[in-house]
């Protein structure tokens, strides 16, 4: 194999089913369109139907649209059990799907917008599909983060949902060090069971949708770096194919762009923050994302930590 890993090195995917949640656009939609051309069957987990329909038909192969709404627990479990109903095994769950940036909002729940769409949401969602994944050998669970897990990143425990004080940059970088620990807490807890494991990536800077919600004063300095500084969706989407696909992949490892900086270039293995290996603060987020979201996970109890 050479030294960059590129869609070719993707293997045959024929006989796979594969959940990619936000599929409609950007990363996601890349990441369900290279996978259904290596033969998986894939399932586009969208917020919009119409959009999701828009996207499956530009897609070559065995494609399916899911209504899923990550900001509502109630269509987190009617997705849940229609996904189970439809796919008895599921091989690969991508929880690709995600908001950034956006001016301080509630989900249907009353959770902060960025924290419970892209933690709190895929955290239910996982749980409540991992008992289809658990039996199949190779079945990977990949969920998405970013780089800026190390920008003004930390778990605020004391104000979780930023009732008291608002930061769009400082409640992004808490729900994407969030992907970071349930990665790793959910990888420890599978460990024993030696079939599925839990693997995240991150796109480096990506030049798609995500930004839409950039503070105004960033947004023209960031449209004229953007060739500069950016790399295109199908790029970004490499380090996810990689995590999901490459054989040679284990649990518990990150990746993303091999360029310096991590903004761009072909995927590789890298390393994320040291708060984000905090085993006491990463079971402590999966006890609270249990009580928020009222899953519990099937058949995954923690290991003991070592004295």
């Amino acid at each position: 194999m050479s030294g960059n890993w590129t869609e070719q090195h993707i293997p045959d995917q024929h006989g796979r089913v594969a959940i990619v949640t936000g599929a409609n656009t950007g990363l996601g939609f890349e990441t369900a369109r290279m996978l259904a051309e290596r033969g998986a069957a894939v399932v586009l987990a969208v917020r919009d139907m119409e959009k999701g329909k828009q996207a499956a038909a530009r897609i070559t192969g065995d494609v399916t649209v899911q209504a899923l709404d990550l900001a509502s627990l109630d269509s987190i479990r009617s997705a849940a059990a229609d996904l189970r109903a439809t796919h008895p095994r599921i091989d690969l769950l991508i929880n690709n799907a995600g908001v950034m940036y956006t001016p301080r909002q509630t989900t249907a729940d009353g959770f902060e917008l960025q924290f419970g769409t892209n933690h709190l949401g895929h955290f239910a969602l996982t749980g409540l599909l991992l008992d289809h994944l658990l039996p199949v050998p190779g079945s990977r669970v990949v969920t998405v983060s970013s780089t800026g897990h190390r920008i003004r990143a930390a778990i605020h425990f004391d104000d979780l949902q930023w009732e008291r004080s608002y930061s769009r940059v400082a409640a992004y970088g808490q729900a994407k060090l969030a992907n970071l620990m349930f990665t790793y807490e959910l990888q420890r807890r599978l460990a024993p069971h030696g079939t599925t494991v839990a693997v995240a990536a991150h796109p480096g800077v990506s030049n798609t949708e995500l930004a839409r919600n950039t503070p105004a004063a960033l947004r023209a300095p960031i449209t004229w770096l953007a060739p500069l500084l950016t790399q295109k969706a199908e790029m970004g989407a490499l380090p996810t194919l990689r995590a999901a696909t490459d054989p040679a992949v284990t649990g518990g490892q990150y990746y993303g762009p091999g360029n310096r900086g991590e903004i761009r270039g072909y995927p590789k293995l890298v390393t994320s923050s040291p708060d984000s290996h905090d085993r006491t603060t990463q079971q402590r987020l999966w006890t609270l994302s249990e009580e928020l979201t009222g899953v519990t996970f099937p058949a995954v109890t923690p290991q003991r930590m070592a004295s």
